[in-house]
Formats: C-alpha cells, structure tokens, sequence
C-alpha cells in the first residue's frame, strides 16, 4: 500500500539561511491490514517522517527529496488541490497531544461533524448521526454526552479517543498514530492500543504506529524500523527484533526502561550501549549491576530502625459539590479519604495508581498547596495542619516538590539562572546574590548541567534537561524531603532512565527521602523501598515492591500490573 524510498528531508535554518538534514535515505513500506511501528527518541526523525507522508511540511523552509508512493501514486509530486483529496481522507493522522489537537471552542461533537462534512459532502443530520456512531465504535461512554461537551470536559483517554474517531471519520485507508499513549495511565494505554488493534481488523486498514517506547510497540506491530539520527538503524519483523536486536541502540532502547523482573542499582542508558563494546556494557550493567537480596535486607534493616519522618494520620481531602443558586453542598469529592502511612529517613516510597485516584492531591495536601479537610501530618514531630503562614514558609525549606511538567513550572522569562536563585533569596540563603550564584552553578554541574546555562531560558532546553532544572531547583534549598510528581512520565525512556539513576545518586549524596508519585507501577517498582496503590481515594495495598508485584491482593492491583506494556515480549 505504501512504499517509502530513499526520504531526505532537511529544513531552513532561517538564522543563518543554512540548510538542516533532518532524515536521511529512509526506505520502509507496509501493507494492508499491517502495522509497521516506527520508534526512536525525541529527535531521531519519527514523527518528521510521519508528517512528510500527510505533507504538512511548510513548502517555503522543507525540502523533500526521494519517494512516497501511496497505491501507486507519489504523493510527493502532488500539488497541494490534490494532496487534500488524500489527507484525511485516505490517509489519517492521530497527532501525540489531544488538547491541542482538539479546538477549545467547539465541542467535541462538532469538529468530528465538521471532519465528515467536509470529506463526505453529507447534511448535518447524517454527519452527526455518523459522529455519535464512531463515539460508539471507539467505546466513548454516553456518546451523546461526549457529543455536547467540550474537550476541557473530558479525561486524556477521552480525549485520544475523540481524536481516534475523527480521524476514521473518513474510512481512511492507511491511519498514522503519532505517540497517541504518551503519558496516559497503562490501564488507558492499554485500552487505547487493544482499541486500535480491533478497528483496525474491522476495516482491514495499515496502520503506522509511532512510539519513543519500545515496550508499547510490542504491543501493536507487526514490523519494527528504529529510527537514530534521522535514519533507519535496524527493521524487521517485531518479534525477531525485540529476541535478537542486532543494532546497539536498539539494545540500549530495550534495556534503559526499568523490568519488573530484576532490580538495578542502576539503570542502563542508551550512551552505553553506543560505545566500542556494547557487549562489555551490557554485561557489567545487567549482570554486575543488579542488587542481591542481602543488599536489599541490609537497607530495609538500616532504613526502619529509625523513627518515622513522615507520619500521615487519617488525613482527609474532600472537595464540595455545591448546586442551585445558593451554591448549596449536596455531596463531596473524596480526593483523599482517611489515608494512614509512614515515610522513614533516606526511603523511598511510591505512590502508584491511575489519574484521578488522589496521588497528587496527597503530594500537594502534604505540602499544604491543597488545604487538608482533616487528618494529621507530622513533619519532625510537628503537625503542619496546625502551622500559620509563617511556619509554614519556614517548614517548606525543608519539603519540596517536582513538579509532572517542568515546563509549566518555569516562569518563562526567568533565566534558570534566575529561577534558581528566586528561592535562595526568599529564604535569606548565603549573604549576597554572588554567593547564591556560586551555589547555582554547583547545582546545575551536580545534575550532569553546563553551568553555562545560568544564562539560558526555559525554552532553549530539551524536556530531560528542563526536568534536571526543576530537581536542581528542589535541591536549592537543601531540603530532607522531596514530592516528586510524575516526574518522568512523558520523557523518552532513556532519558527517564537518566532521571531516575540522578534522583538515586541525588538520594545517596544528600540523604534525600522521597514520595514518588508514578501511574507506571514498572518505574515505581525500580525506585521504590515501599509502594502504595491508591484508587479512589484509599489505600488498595502497600508492601514491598516486589511483594506487591509478585504477589498483588487487590484485583486492581492485578489490573495495573497486566497493563504494563511489553511484559510478554519484553521479559
């Protein structure tokens, strides 16, 4: 159906009128009813090849050379009245974010109508009769409802699946996924995928399949191209690829994400896999690497002699459901419901569940960012509950938090320089600002950062390095006790991998305690002592990772645990 040969794209670099080679002699092809997943890293060229096959490419600053052959006819060579006659309609995109995806000012209903109005020249009657019957194929509950709301209404999964419905809207022949999972709930993800696997046998459609995670292409394809660099380093069929991979970025992509079947002390990334002798890495950081169960009981040992950090007693956090004119409370949202633990000095202790059980709303509940409705928090053998403002400023130097999306965290007219510094100065922290700058700096070199970069702005970083900001800032004030907030979900799986291996040697060097708050219960489990799983509000179970996952009580645990992706062919 579709032949891909020799692709080279490069774009303008308007500053200096240079040209950028973006990917390079890339040759793929896929049949009816298959799927080819494409996977590499932010940057490598995956969605770029994607695009160029739509040709959303702006024309003035993309050259485009080689071949896009759909039913025998390049696309490529198409003027820009013709391509239209095949996007959207033959050939179909899901684009990685939904909510921007989606206009904010329509509702959902709507932009899918426009969609098959526009394609199919039908009234507004059967366009919308056809809208509410592809909600009801991509399982939207009450797709009536859905029809009316607007995309703020809905949850991520909803959203992805409003996105998935407008783009069959057309019955297209060949439907371009690009990262349509990224940073949903496994359960989700993996509701997402069984969903496009059954569509996609229904009406006999090829389907390409773009991902940073290997794991979840196992779950989908029939062949595999890895993509580094913006050429094609390894393809073949999904299987053979994920038991024998011949490439050593493909071995560093397989090995960087954390296994729920064996326990690093510290996770491999795909830098050393790229060196002279892939063989040597592997076997020093998967065979030497691993922790023994002497290691593990000796820690436990040393970890729960002492006395409890953090003591969380029956702590509640409802939010009131108010109606009618009078703004009367009918009912609650019971966010966090009369939840007990303990957090010990130097632990770690994983917080896991889905979007919407109450994990964040504890971190912030802790930290006073949301005010407890009830219950206890003991900080040192202190009661935050009972602090005024002042103590409460006062107690937060010891208590920080990392946030999911460090982007939306940074004040973007800040220098990181300046970010960090912001709070020393509040604090009072060293004498003058040229004390504080020397601190900074330190701080950027102690998260593997240039110290060049005290003078760079947010958006001049890649999401890796602005997360290693955001922990740099929570380091600042030298704190006991860190929240980290979802804070590698949506990163490549190498770099998360570097992002979990820095909190561990961070935890190491300054006797840090963390929750880690995660929807992966895989990544959870690499970094955890203890793990709670949350749903609804309450406490399902809480034990040793490997208990909990070896052993799960709870029937939502199990659930969780079966969503992981790649278990089966990722061992």
């Amino acid at each position: 159906m579709l032949h891909v040969k020799n692709l080279d794209i490069q774009f303008l670099n308007k500053e200096n009128k240079s040209w950028h080679q973006a990917v390079s002699n890339v040759n793929f092809s896929i049949g009816k009813g298959k799927v080819l997943g494409i996977v590499g890293e932010s940057g490598s060229g995956k969605s770029v090849t994607s695009f160029s096959i739509m040709r959303l490419h702006d024309p003035q600053s993309t050259k485009i050379g080689g071949q896009i052959v759909f039913s025998q006819v390049n696309l490529l060579e198409l003027s820009a009245e013709e391509i239209r006659k095949y996007r959207g309609n033959k050939i179909a995109m899901i684009f990685q974010e939904p909510m921007t995806s989606l206009n904010p000012v329509f509702t959902c209903g709507e932009q899918v109508k426009e969609a098959i109005m526009l394609h199919q020249k039908v009234d507004k009657k059967t366009a919308a009769e056809q809208t509410i019957s592809l909600f009801e194929e991509v399982q939207l509950p009450r797709p009536e409802h859905i029809y009316s709301s607007y995309p703020h209404q809905l949850s991520g999964g909803q959203k992805q699946r409003v996105m998935i419905a407008m783009a069959l809207s057309c019955n297209p022949e060949l439907l371009i996924a690009d990262e349509p999972t990224t940073a949903l709930d496994v359960t989700v993800q993996k509701t997402i995928l069984q969903l496009l696997l059954r569509i996609k046998e229904e009406r006999d459609m090829a389907m390409i399949f773009i991902s940073h995670d290997l794991a979840v292409i196992s779950e989908i394809a029939d062949e595999v191209a890895v993509m580094y660099n913006g050429t094609i380093v390894e393809q073949g069929n999904a299987r053979e690829l994920f038991e024998n991979p011949k490439h050593p970025y493909t071995k560093g992509l397989l090995a960087c994400r954390p296994s729920p079947q064996r326990l690093l002390k510290k996770l491999p990334v795909v830098a050393d896999f790229l060196n002279e002798d892939p063989n040597v890495a592997v076997a020093h950081l998967l065979e030497k690497n691993s922790y023994t169960q002497l290691e593990i009981e000796e820690r436990r040992k040393n970890l729960y002699s002492n006395e409890p950090l953090l003591q969380i007693n029956d702590l509640c956090t409802w939010y009131p459901i108010k109606k009618g004119i009078f703004g009367k409370t009918t009912d609650h949202v019971k966010a966090v419901d009369h939840i007990s633990f303990n957090v010990f000095p130097g632990e770690t202790l994983g917080l896991v569940g889905e979007s919407g059980c109450g994990k964040t709303t504890l971190g912030r509940s802790i930290l006073r960012l949301v005010e407890p409705t009830s219950g206890k928090i003991i900080f040192e053998n202190r009661d935050i509950t009972s602090l005024n403002r002042t103590e409460l400023r006062k107690m937060r130097r010891d208590v920080q938090i990392i946030f999911q999306d460090p982007y939306s965290s940074l004040n973007p007219r800040l220098t990181v320089g300046n970010a960090l510094m912001e709070p020393l100065q509040v604090h009072q922290i060293f004498q003058n600002d040229q004390q504080r700058k020397a601190h900074v700096m330190d701080l950027l070199e102690r998260v593997d950062l240039k110290a060049a970069y005290f003078n760079r702005y947010p958006h001049e970083f890649s999401g890796g390095q602005r997360q290693r900001i955001v922990i740099a800032r929570a380091l600042a004030l030298k704190p006991k006790f860190i929240i980290c907030d979802e804070s590698v979900s949506a990163l490549d799986v190498s770099v998360q991998a570097q992002v979990l291996n820095l909190l561990r040697q961070l935890q190491q060097e300054f006797g840090l305690t963390y929750i880690f708050i995660s929807h992966d219960l895989a990544v959870v489990k690499h970094i955890s002592d203890r793990m709670i799983v949350m749903n609804k509000g309450k406490i399902e179970e809480e034990g040793f990772p490997e208990e909990i996952y070896d052993h799960p009580k709870a029937a939502y645990t199990k659930k969780l645990i079966a969503a992981i992706p790649g278990t089966s062919a990722l061992g």
